[in-house]
């Protein structure tokens, strides 16, 4: 169990700290910030139930996100895109066919859009042609059969959560701002309490 544990830890500390992460965070930044879009999230699979969890973190600390799975974006839900929004593409080898035909699907539909993808292999077909190439490492999966998606799955949080954390620094956002965005549950009253003005003798 520890080895196992100590692998994953490896993997986190050993992602490429490099200026493709502060490359993307201000593409995200004018594309959401300046002119109104939003990060549409994409993967197939493990990686795909990543971009999910990103794209959710992303909308409830103020970064507007959604996650379009790549199999319906072919039947009517690449429509979701608008002319101003970014594309993330999450996908370990970067060179997954349904996230391939994503991209050349929204390209097709608004050329210009700019396109962040996170993957294990930034010398794969995605990886070349994204206009932001975040890579995650590459690290070896901790699965017996070195198959199962595990160690890269990790990673792939990490960057989400590196990403989500810078952007809510950079654009101020606030336990106010969190209260309105996430009234239920424990966290929505631990974000109201926050939000009140400390009271005056």
């Amino acid at each position: 169990m520890q080895r196992i544990l100590d692998a994953e830890a490896n993997a986190i500390l050993k992602i490429p700290i490099d200026d493709n992460i502060i490359k993307a965070i201000d593409l995200i930044h004018i594309a959401v910030h300046k002119r109104g879009g939003k990060v549409v999230v994409s993967g197939m699979g493990k990686a795909g139930q990543i971009a999910l969890n990103i794209a959710t973190t992303l909308s409830s600390t103020g970064t507007p996100a959604i996650f379009l799975h790549p199999s319906d974006a072919q039947h009517g839900d690449l429509g979701v895109i608008s002319k101003d929004d970014i594309l993330m593409l999450v996908t370990n080898s970067g060179k997954t066919r349904e996230i391939m035909e994503l991209y050349e699907l929204s390209k097709g539909l608004f050329n210009h859009i700019p396109v962040i993808v996170i993957t294990g292999n930034p010398h794969s077909p995605l990886g070349s042609i994204a206009d932001v190439t975040i890579h995650t490492g590459g690290p070896v999966e901790v699965c017996p059969l070195g198959l199962t998606p595990t160690t890269s799955t990790t990673v792939m949080t990490v960057i989400g959560d590196l990403l989500v954390v810078l952007l809510m620094k950079k654009i101020g956002f606030t336990a106010d701002d969190y209260a309105k965005r996430h009234h239920g549950g424990y966290l929505g009253v631990r974000s109201r309490n926050a939000a009140k003005p400390a009271k005056t003798e």
